[in-house]
């Protein structure tokens, strides 16, 4: 049976979020602004962000450890998209694809598209060089990727296997890496801590909105079954 209010409910939530991103990225080029940053670049919330920073420290192995990481999420997007592709083969029609796998795919292209446009947008810039350089740092890309990805592994596995143990083993797995890649970022002092805020709101806030597609697709093949 169609929920309608568990839909409404994801739909509200990825809305709020988005807005709640917007904010927090017009909050954070207004309130607090210092030039506290590297050359003299300026820092929103700086007082907070440069105690967090001093408290934390740099620790440059776990930003290698995290960034290698990263490569992860890039794993899984290329593991369904590997998944789409044999569908595609082996029923001969785009139109036979799952409808959840092609909107996932762009759901990823969505998510990369944020990823690119704020490494060539920079709002602010990392708290100290990477190789020499300085570089954009809102939101965290490594964050962003990460919580973006790695739910719609849970996501899909939750969909299409009738294993408890592997769900639960999938969903630990997804829940312990996901906690260890933000608080790794949040700690190894290449990023302000308010980057990783921004990545957090925007990864979860994109994630309930493709929940709420995926829960109309679905709503609407159900609606088409009893006439086929």
């Amino acid at each position: 049976m169609r929920d309608k209010t568990s839909e409404r409910r994801w739909l509200l939530a990825g809305l709020a979020l988005l807005a709640a991103f917007l904010l927090w990225t017009v909050l954070i080029q207004c309130v607090g602004v210092r030039p506290a940053g590297q050359n003299g670049t300026n820092i929103g919330f700086a007082t907070f962000n440069l105690w967090f920073h001093r408290l934390t420290g740099v620790h440059l192995g776990l930003y290698v450890i995290t960034d290698w990481l990263g490569l992860v999420p890039v794993f899984v997007c290329l593991g369904f998209s590997c998944v789409g592709a044999a569908q595609l083969v082996t029923r001969r029609s785009l139109l036979k694809v799952d409808p959840d796998i092609m909107l996932l795919g762009a759901y990823y292209v969505v998510v990369f598209f944020f990823y690119l446009f704020f490494e060539a947008v920079p709002i602010n810039y990392r708290p100290i060089p990477i190789d020499g350089a300085m570089e954009a740092s809102y939101p965290s890309s490594t964050t962003l990727l990460v919580l973006s990805v790695m739910p719609t592994l849970k996501f899909q596995i939750d969909r299409r296997s009738n294993s408890a143990p592997l769900r639960g083993f999938v969903g630990a797995i997804v829940c312990a890496f996901s906690a260890f890649m933000v608080a790794g970022r949040l700690v190894s002092g290449v990023h302000w801590a308010t980057d990783i805020v921004g990545s957090v709101l925007l990864a979860f806030g994109l994630f309930a909105l493709y929940h709420f597609a995926v829960a109309r697709i679905d709503a609407s093949s159900a609606a088409r079954r009893p006439e086929e």
